[in-house]
């Protein structure tokens, strides 16, 4: 039984670690998060090696996530882009939007290719999209000298 559990957890990991791309890593998370979303996130973070020194945190964020039940954010719809930022070759943002019944979720993935192939470098979610948009609707934002 014990090499089953073995193979199947290096099958697993293997898979998103062989990911070519950001978008690859993140394709995977969201599939695999519409099943178990506590299992994207870990697999998400398998992907660098130097995450096991902050496990304490993503277990938090695992606990988030395995949070967001039926029955206190109501159903999962899926997820759309918001924005995508390239830093440089190696350094990539991308920013999701995550829609529940009771309000949407905003997901912000950043990834590093140190050599040869995508890690994460971050993950983190927040509820603060609604402040943000008000702020963005304010006069000093808006172009007032349009004809």
């Amino acid at each position: 039984m014990r090499k089953l559990f073995i193979v199947i957890l290096i099958s697993t990991t293997g898979n998103l670690l062989a990911q070519s791309s950001p978008q690859d890593l993140i394709d995977t998370f969201f599939n695999t998060y519409e099943k178990d979303a506590g299992k994207a996130v870990k697999d998400l973070y398998a992907t660098n090696i130097w995450t096991e020194r902050v496990k304490d945190n993503i277990d938090k964020v695992i606990g988030t996530v395995n949070g967001f039940t039926e029955s206190y954010m109501g159903k999962y719809y899926g997820y759309e882009i918001i924005t995508t930022k390239k830093f440089s070759e190696s350094f990539v943002l991308y920013s999701y939007l995550v829609k529940y019944d009771r309000q949407p979720i905003r997901f912000i993935f950043k990834f590093y290719k140190p050599n040869k192939k995508w890690v994460l470098f971050s993950y983190a979610l927040d509820d603060n999209l609604d402040d943000e948009i008000q702020e963005a609707a304010k006069l000093y934002y808006l172009d007032l000298d349009k004809d």
